[in-house]
């Protein structure tokens, strides 16, 4: 009969023993992958009529061109609201385009209350155009508190005029863009918070005066207004402002739409590249998912 080495053996299980050993020590010292940054995008529901305030095509555009960026996930979500309030666990921002004033989806049941709770952990807020117009008395205090500013009616104004940038600010959500022109239904005369606190004006331009529709935009002619604007809390958290995007095909325009992609980024706090985020898109997907 073969004597069996038990010596061996021992050598054998020693030997595996400081081998896993040895892979945990490596696990333990090589950090986990960061998760990815959460983006939350909101699409309003069925507004105006074709190629105007295409809420849900807009919106899956930039979820598609954000989802190209690595580090993030975009998740978004059509019909005027998420499904259910878990879908923002975990957020680092939310995005809302989106019909504003007394018809804002963040006005039904308790949104506002449910937004102001995620505001105060620090998560991110991007309102793009009809969305930054809410009621003074209805929330307006919250929105000078979560982005800096709102479209006040009565206040501000929403011509149509083509808006000539002719320079624009040092600060990430400008990476990588030069002065441009671009036709919308630009709003201004927003209402800021007191002095500008916190919030930096990202677009400005000067509009054709005939084009001042409130008596309080009349006070301003001559002089630039801001159309696009950065914030930033106390909490922490970042808001950003964009009253541009009433035309659908505007998200084409390569400087138009690289702008609010990297103020998206920049409200989630990550990295905007240097060059700014990298897109493109065809004259064939603007024309998808159109109401």
């Amino acid at each position: 009969m073969k004597r069996h080495d038990h010596s061996q053996s021992n050598r054998w299980l020693l030997a595996a023993a400081c081998l896993v050993a040895g892979l945990l020590s490596i696990a333990q010292a090589v950090p986990a992958a960061a998760a990815d940054k959460k983006i939350v995008l909101i699409a309003g529901k069925r507004s105006h009529g074709k190629k105007t305030h295409a809420h849900k095509a807009g919106i899956l555009l930039l979820a598609r061109c954000l989802n190209e960026v690595p580090g993030v996930k975009a998740e978004p979500h059509l019909g005027g609201w998420v499904g259910d309030s878990k879908d923002f666990d975990g957020a680092a921002t939310i995005v809302m385009y989106m019909d504003g004033r007394g018809g804002h989806e963040i006005l039904k049941k308790d949104r506002l209350e449910q937004i102001d709770k995620l505001m105060k952990k620090g998560v991110g807020l991007c309102l793009l155009h009809y969305a930054v117009d809410i009621p003074a008395n209805r929330g307006g205090k919250e929105f000078l508190d979560w982005i800096g500013g709102y479209y006040e009616a009565g206040f501000s104004t929403n011509p149509h005029w083509t808006a000539e940038f002719k320079s624009l600010p040092q600060h990430p959500i400008t990476r990588g863009l030069k002065p441009f022109t671009m036709k919308d239904e630009w709003y201004y005369h927003m209402r800021f918070r007191p002095e500008m606190k916190g919030v930096t004006p990202i677009l400005q331009a000067t509009p054709p005066d005939k084009t001042r529709g409130t008596a309080a935009a009349k006070s301003n002619a001559g002089n630039p207004e801001i159309v696009a604007w950065a914030a930033e809390r106390p909490d922490g958290g970042r808001g950003f402002g964009f009253t541009g995007g009433h035309f659908h095909d505007g998200w084409g325009n390569d400087a138009f739409r690289t702008l609010v992609l990297n103020a998206i980024l920049w409200t989630a706090k990550v990295d905007v590249p240097a060059g700014g985020v990298k897109s493109t898109v065809t004259k064939e997907e603007l024309d998808k998912n159109l109401d």
